[in-house]
C-alpha cells in the first residue's frame, strides 16, 4: 500500500514521502491517526505540485537549522543530577531533561527530536545526544552530567 505520509512518522519517514507499507498498518493505524493519505495519481500530482513551491522556502529553513546547529555546537551543557553511592544517580537523565536545559540556554527544542546515545542515563560523566533540527540537519549534542551541588 503506498501512502504519503502527512507528517513525521518515526522509523518510516518524513513529512510529504511516498512510502510502502503493509496493508494493515496503514489502514488501521496511520490513515485513522490522520498521519497519511492514499497515493493516488492525483495525490501524487498535488504534492509534486507543492513540493515545487516549498523548493525555495525550504533553502531558508535548512539555513536557519544549519545556524542553530552551530550555537548548539558551541554550547557546554553541564546537567545537575542528584548522585548516590559512587557515580550512581537517583533515577536517569534522559531527553526530557536535555531538553528542559536547551530551554534555559534559549534554544526551544521538542523533546522528540532529541534522542540519547545509549538511552537513559544512569551515571556522572560524559555523553552524546542527537539532536535533529532538520531532516537534512542533525547535531552531535555533548553533553555532561555533574553532582548536584
Amino acid at each position: 500500500m503506498e501512502l504519503i505520509l502527512k507528517q513525521d512518522v518515526e522509523n518510516l519517514g518524513f513529512k510529504d514521502d511516498v512510502v510502502t507499507v503493509k496493508n494493515g498498518y496503514g489502514r488501521n493505524f496511520l490513515i485513522p491517526q490522520g498521519q497519511a493519505i492514499l497515493a493516488t495519481s492525483s495525490a501524487k500530482k498535488v504534492l509534486a505540485e507543492n513540493l515545487k513551491q516549498r523548493a525555495f522556502k525550504e533553502k531558508k529553513i535548512v539555513d536557519d537549522a544549519n545556524k542553530v546547529a552551530e550555537a548548539l555546537k558551541a554550547l557546554e551543557i553541564k546537567i545537575a543530577a542528584k548522585v548516590g553511592s559512587g557515580d550512581k544517580l537517583f533515577g536517569s537523565v534522559n531527553n526530557i531533561n536535555i531538553a528542559e536545559t536547551l530551554e534555559k540556554e534559549g534554544h526551544n527544542i521538542d523533546k522528540k527530536f532529541i534522542s540519547v546515545v545509549g538511552g537513559n542515563v544512569k551515571r556522572l560523566g560524559k555523553y552524546n545526544a542527537v539532536v535533529r533540527l532538520h531532516r537534512d540537519v542533525t547535531v552531535d549534542l555533548a553533553f555532561e552530567i555533574v553532582p548536584q551541588a
